[in-house]
């Protein structure tokens, strides 16, 4: 089967130019351009015996130290139909559980304790109920005010979600974080479903505890086997995304699994890595075009 390079940069950079192009395709051999974004993505159609690991040493040599990523892979499985992506630092910029605890005078304290589970130091569902421990008495309604002033989607997510959607994909965000976060979050980017973590509640307050069982990484990959079942199709038709140490085995497990702006352990792990672009990274990967998109 034939292999393709996508060079992709952030659409607000625009680090894709035609001389670096043409030096990409000279040092692998491609034999065609194929522009799937003016200046921000393309693919080079590479020969018949191209081999990925080299490609992509050659590709990186090429490029230098540009903030441009390179995915090589197989070019008549690229398309998938199914999304299974993260939503902390994911499709939304921020970590919930660290906003939360900024409401009690802890941000800090708990940051610390999410950057060493999503980098894999400690495992995640004793560092969930660690930091959701130290929220217990919060009120619950400091939620909608979060959602309000300090959650900011990632860039390229509605167009992700909806571009997929609008070609027969089925889109599944599956959070280790909270389902208060993670329906309204999922409803602004058009998901078709969410799963997540349930914070206890009493009185309006937050109980420091959990609903039984936690939905970590092992569920991820529960989940992706559930919604490729109930959808007549494979794991290997899925393309999933996250940062976290919480998400690699849904990156190991789908056909295509990337690595979004991760946590370098993670990076390490994931078949594909998008350390430059966006969310519509995952679309030019795909094969899609910027005039197929939908916002």
């Amino acid at each position: 089967m034939s292999l393709i390079a996508t060079l992709i940069s952030h659409p607000a950079d625009r680090m894709v130019l035609p001389d670096l192009a043409h030096k990409a395709a000279i040092a692998t051999g491609a034999s065609a351009i194929d522009w799937l974004a003016e200046n921000v993505a393309c693919d080079l159609q590479l020969p018949a015996n191209a081999e990925p690991h080299a490609t992509e040493t050659a590709l990186r040599a090429a490029i230098g130290d540009l903030p441009v990523d390179i995915v090589v892979q197989q070019a008549a499985t690229r398309r998938k139909k199914i999304l299974i992506a993260d939503m902390d630092s994911t499709m939304i910029e921020q970590e919930c559980i660290d906003e939360l605890a900024d409401e009690v005078g802890i941000k800090g304290e708990v940051a610390e304790i999410t950057r060493r589970s999503m980098n894999g130091e400690i495992e995640f569902e004793p560092a969930l109920r660690q930091r959701v421990a130290l929220l217990k008495g919060l009120d619950a309604t400091v939620v909608s005010r979060i959602l309000a002033t300090r959650i900011k989607l990632r860039s390229g997510g509605r167009e992700l979600v909806g571009t997929m959607r609008k070609h027969g994909a089925w889109t599944a965000l599956v959070s280790g974080g909270f389902d208060v976060f993670a329906a309204p979050i999922a409803a602004m980017l058009g998901f078709d479903e969410n799963r997540a973590n349930h914070l206890v509640e009493a009185n309006g307050r937050f109980e420091g505890s959990v609903t039984e069982p936690i939905l970590d990484r092992v569920a991820k990959a529960t989940a992706l086997h559930a919604i490729a079942a109930d959808h007549g199709l494979n794991v290997g038709d899925a393309i999933a995304v996250g940062d976290g140490a919480n998400d690699l085995d849904m990156i190991h497990l789908a056909g295509m699994g990337v690595a979004l702006h991760a946590k370098p352990f993670v990076a390490c792990e994931a078949r594909a890595r998008i350390d430059h672009g966006d969310l519509t990274a995952l679309l030019y990967l795909q094969g899609y075009r910027h005039s197929e998109f939908i916002a």
